[in-house]
This record gives structure tokens, sequence and C-alpha cells, in this order.
């Protein structure tokens, strides 16, 4: 993948987010592909969203009663696997956007705590939640569940409403050299054999 074009492609790319994970979703749920936003970001975003989504299926199996123990644990190990892809993916869109705003003079910019890869995560997740709750709304065999869940659907999307205002205004002092972040490394080390010693040949 080619590094995102400047600033301004980037905050239009970050700006329709909520769209494009909507969009994506739907795709995916009626067993389609899903077009991605054109450019290097826009496939990071998708393969970043889709981990996501992989994720909330594999959790929902993991849960599962009615087979064997085997079953959960190759789900578990599944779950790990496309986790590491999402941490890593996070990092990807991290380092794409901080290359977009590498001219930025941070000198008396304000250090902000959580990386715009970190919020685009927590967006895509609420995208899922807000999709899997309002089909529980609509669903009207149980009246009762559907008030409550259509309750939570509200809230949840406040919650992105919220998040995503955060995210451009991050970007905005970004670009003016208000506030910038960095790209923090994860080091996940569990899936490492040469940094857990559970996975070793000499590990205990």
């Amino acid at each position: 993948m080619g590094e995102i074009c400047d600033r301004a492609h980037c905050r239009d790319v970050v700006g329709s987010i909520e769209s494009f994970h909507d969009q994506a979703l739907g795709s995916w749920y009626a067993s389609a592909d899903a077009r991605p936003v054109v450019g290097a970001l826009g496939e990071l975003l998708l393969a970043q969203h889709r981990c996501n989504y992989d994720l909330w299926g594999l959790e929902d199996d993991a849960r599962r009663r009615d087979v064997a123990d085997s079953v959960i644990a190759a789900t578990k190990r599944a779950i790990d696997a496309r986790n590491q892809d999402r941490n890593d993916l996070i990092e990807r869109l991290d380092d794409a956007i901080l290359r977009a705003y590498g001219n930025v003079d941070t000198a008396t910019a304000e250090l902000h705590s959580e990386t715009a890869g970190q919020m685009i995560d927590r967006l895509s997740i609420l995208a899922l939640k807000i999709r899997n709750m309002r089909k529980l709304a609509d669903d009207r065999s149980d009246p009762v569940l559907a008030r409550e869940c259509a309750a939570k659907v509200a809230v949840l999307e406040e919650q992105r409403c919220d998040l995503a205002v955060c995210l451009r205004h991050l970007l905005d002092d970004f670009a003016r050299g208000a506030r910038y972040f960095k790209s923090y490394r994860q080091f996940k080390a569990y899936n490492d054999p040469r940094l857990n010693p559970a996975l070793s040949s000499g590990g205990s």
C-alpha cells in the first residue's frame, strides 16, 4: 500500500468514517464485498474494520455451549490471531496519518494520549454495536427487549457522534500545531514464542 497523499485527503476520509463503517457492514452482513474508500488509507480502514467484524462473530462463537471444547479452543486461537491483526492495523493507520502530518511544527503542541488509530478502532466497534443493537430494537417479537435495545441504540449513536467529533478536532488541532499524537507500539508478546515462555519448548 502506498502512502496517503496529504492532510486534506486524510481529513476527508476520516470525516466520512461513520458512513464508511456502516456501508462496509451492510455489505459484509449481506455476504458481499465492501468497496473501500479510494486510496491507501481507505484500504487500511477497511482492513481494520474487517478485523473487528470478524472478531464480533468469533467472540459470539466462543460463548457457545452446544459444541465441543475443541471447537471453543480453536475459536479462541482464531481470536488471538485476529486481535494481533487488529492491533497491527491500528499502528499502520497511525503511521499513515502521521505521515500526512509529518511537516507540522509540534514544538509547542499538546500531546494527546489516545492515537487517531485507536479512536478509529473505537468508532469501528461502535458501528458494530449500533448495527447489532438496532437489529434487536427492530425485532417486535419481544416489545420489552425492543424498547430496551432502542434506548441503548440512542446512547451508542450519541457516543459515536461524540467520538467522531473528537477525532476530527484532534486532526484539525494537529494541522495547526496545537495538539498531536505519537504512534505507540503495543509490542504484543503473547503470540510470539520468542517472548512468551508458555509457547517455547522450554516454557513452564
